[in-house]
This record gives structure tokens, C-alpha cells and sequence, in this order.
């Protein structure tokens, strides 16, 4: 067989594989800007995102619970009689590994005086969590890491936000494996009528970044399944030990209205080989060996 026809060959036993690199980068970056930037809140609206509230079966948005206005998500219990521990969380369709995700929050009223106490101005953004389908209709908690949002209450006692807190996982902290529920960051306290910016960098299962209105405020590695607090779950879910280093991204609702804005995430993974037609320089986790067919 001549040289030309040995090059054909090649090309057509490679082609699928590299046809699956180039449209898995696709579906990773989705319509992601020059910067790579990619929105999370589209002209679908909740149609790329999944509900999941406690009592409810998965894709039960109970009484309008979130909703999309513009680029913005609302939390809301307008419709609600009693709240009755419907912890809430709304999870973008995707799971994600390393990315930097940015977004702003401010909270809204009335807070739900039937919700526990340590619900009022709080919330969260869960990530590396669990696939929501695998959610019972009575857990009340992903299993997941949450970067937790609060505000200043009226005690004038400071309240920093950007904190990290863990729904059955553990994570390492200082060098050391974090067994506790929350660890408070190094922010300052917001008041709840301010839009604050917060971002939230991870690179899969090896170091996680807390950002508020542009300062690093905490960072922690080793995320991992363990610990209490998420209740009636499936067991083959809690692999105790186990890193996480992807998982779905989730907005929480547990008793205190909220906004965001802004939701948009670069992605990290994708083909970092600069001879490669979809190669950005943003990418920073190779995805495959052959990424895209070379330049010419």
C-alpha cells in the first residue's frame, strides 16, 4: 500500500474519534464568548436547569419556587401556606470539573419565618454535587460542597459570606481533613440590600477558590463524600472516602429570597494543544489525546 493511501486510511480510522473530541469541546463550552465565558441563564430559561425541592419528586417546582427574569433567577415562596422544610435546589443541567463561575446575589423579603432560624439571610451555591435524578423525594440536602452566601443581621454582629459548608462530604482544610459542617471565610459582612459579586474556582478534586467582590476569601482542597447532615439519601450515593471532582451546580432555596444574576462559568477543560483548530488559551485540563484535527 503507497504512502497516499496509508494517509487515507489513518484519516478514516481516526476521524470518529476526532470528530467526538471536537463536538465534546462543543458541548463543554457551549456559547461561550472569545473570553470564554458561557451564560447559565438563556432565552431557555428553566429549561436547562433541573428542580429538586424536599417532598417533591425530582422537576417539582412547588408553587413557582424559581423562577428566570431576564438573566436573573428568582427564589420566591409567594404561593407557599406553610414552608414545611421544603429545602430547595436548582441544578444547571450539566455537571462540571474545573471552571471559574461568577455571579452576583442579593437577598429579598419577606424571609419565611416557618423556616429554621439559621435560614434568614442565607443561601448557597452547591457544586460538585450528586446528579439530581439520584435525589430522593425525602433527602433533604444534596450531597455536595456549598459555597454559602449570608448577609448581616440587625445585631450588628459581623457575618462574613463566601463560607464553605458540606452536606455529607468533608473537605481538606489547612492541611487537614475538615470533619465540622462550616467554615467561615475571611470576608467582610454585606447588608442585604447590596448586589454582591462572588465567584467560585475549582479545579476538580485539587484545590477550590472562594472569591467576594474580587478578594480571595478562602481556598480548600480534597473534596469528598463523608459526614452527616443529608438525611434519608440512597446509600450507594454516600461512598464515604470518595473525592469529587466534578458534579452539578446548584442554587439553594431554604426559607430566604434571593436573586442572581449574572450566572456564567468558564470552562476549564477543553484541548490545550496550541497546534489544534479548537484549542483556548482558557483551557487548562486536557480533554483528549486528539483534541481536533491540526492547523495547517
Amino acid at each position: 500500500m503507497g504512502k497516499e493511501n496509508q494517509k487515507k486510511l489513518l484519516l478514516i480510522l481516526w476521524m470518529p474519534l476526532l470528530l467526538l473530541c471536537i463536538n465534546t469541546a462543543t458541548a463543554q463550552s457551549g456559547k461561550a464568548d472569545k473570553n470564554g465565558w458561557q451564560p447559565l441563564v438563556t432565552e431557555n430559561g428553566l429549561k436547562d436547569w433541573l428542580v429538586k425541592i424536599h417532598h417533591h419528586e425530582v422537576g417539582d417546582n412547588y408553587k413557582n419556587t424559581f423562577s428566570i427574569t431576564g438573566d436573573t433567577v428568582k427564589i420566591r415562596y409567594d404561593g407557599y401556606e406553610t414552608f414545611n422544610e421544603r429545602f430547595g435546589h436548582l441544578f444547571f443541567k450539566n455537571p462540571f470539573s474545573w471552571y471559574h463561575l461568577s455571579f452576583e446575589y442579593k437577598f429579598s423579603s419577606p424571609w419565611r419565618t416557618d423556616a429554621p432560624a439559621y435560614t434568614k439571610l442565607n443561601s448557597g451555591i452547591m457544586f460538585h454535587s450528586q446528579n439530581p435524578t439520584t435525589i430522593l423525594k425525602e433527602q433533604d440536602w444534596p450531597i455536595s460542597v456549598e459555597m454559602q452566601l449570608l448577609a448581616g443581621l440587625d445585631d450588628g454582629k459581623p457575618r462574613p459570606t463566601g463560607n464553605m459548608c458540606s452536606p455529607g462530604t468533608h473537605v481538606v482544610y489547612k492541611d487537614a481533613l475538615y470533619i465540622g459542617h462550616c467554615i467561615n471565610s475571611t470576608s467582610k459582612t454585606y447588608m442585604p440590600d447590596e448586589w454582591v459579586k462572588a465567584e467560585l474556582i475549582v479545579y476538580g478534586d485539587s484545590l477550590i477558590i472562594h472569591k467576594i467582590n474580587g478578594e480571595e476569601v478562602m481556598r480548600y482542597s480534597g473534596p469528598q463524600i463523608g459526614g452527616a447532615v443529608v438525611n434519608r439519601n440512597d446509600p450507594n450515593e454516600k461512598q464515604d472516602g470518595k473525592l469529587l471532582s466534578s458534579g452539578y451546580i446548584g442554587l439553594q432555596s431554604e426559607g430566604q429570597p434571593i436573586d442572581f444574576r449574572g450566572l456564567k462559568i468558564m470552562n476549564f477543560v477543553g484541548c490545550t494543544n496550541k497546534k489544534c483548530k479548537n484549542y483556548q488559551p482558557y483551557y487548562l485540563k486536557h480533554e483528549c489525546n486528539k483534541c481536533s484535527i491540526q492547523k495547517k
